[in-house]
């Protein structure tokens, strides 16, 4: 199975004339999020593929009126704007089983919280929302034999890949998590990798973590 996973940059080869060629047939397309909702339409159209996303702490034009509410940091939208239609199955907060790829995907989009704006998340605030989450994974469990295969997050787990400032630090409960939960990948962005030898790859007991900055393609 071969998976798309995008983040923080609408990267040149990706939306390219020639990026089809370049990247080939695809199963799926991930987003760890920062990125303009146009650029999921593109993806799903010239690559014929279902996408799932989360947000991350850009790019947050329409996080209002798909996400906000769940969120603590957030201003109401008014109910009788019109919006446009996207494509891509925002899953940021929601477990979802894809039958076609037989997946299970968990999204747990933003960031650590640095100044207050929205998909913004304090530790406390992070726990509470995977502690939301338990009776799906319990239901993953029980009915497909796990509880997910892919975490799909913005932000890093602490101390693996993370950053050294507030607001690229990593969440301790996404530790937690994969001691717990035990997922197959933990794909992130949020952490630029703007150095060619920087490392996008670390492994925590069973969980593989890919830092997805730009593009990279996934091999299952």
């Amino acid at each position: 199975m071969r998976l798309l996973c995008v983040s923080d940059t609408d990267d040149s080869i990706v939306y390219s004339p020639g990026g089809k060629q370049y990247i080939g047939k695809l199963d799926l397309a991930l987003s760890c999020g920062d990125l303009p909702l146009e650029c999921y339409d593109y993806i799903s159209t010239i690559y014929h593929c279902d996408l799932c996303y989360v947000y991350g702490n850009h790019n947050l034009q329409h996080f209002n009126r798909t996400a906000g509410s769940k969120n603590p940091n957030f201003e109401k939208y008014r109910p009788d704007e019109l919006f446009p239609i996207f494509f891509g199955n925002m899953i940021d907060g929601k477990s979802i089983y894809l039958k076609k790829q037989d997946l299970i995907i968990v999204g747990l989009g933003g960031c650590m919280l640095y100044n207050g704006g929205p998909s913004q998340y304090s530790e406390r605030q992070m726990e509470k929302r995977i502690s939301k989450l338990f009776p799906y994974l319990l239901k993953n469990k029980i009915k497909y034999g796990r509880y997910l295969d892919i975490l799909l997050t913005h932000a890093p787990p602490f101390g693996i890949g993370d950053g050294e400032d507030l607001c690229h630090t990593g969440f301790k409960c996404f530790i937690s998590f994969m001691d717990k939960y035990n997922p197959k990948f933990l794909l992130h962005g949020h952490v630029h990798l703007n150095d060619i030898n920087s490392v996008r790859e670390h492994v925590y007991g069973s969980t593989r973590i890919i830092n997805v900055y730009n593009h990279y393609l996934l091999n299952i």
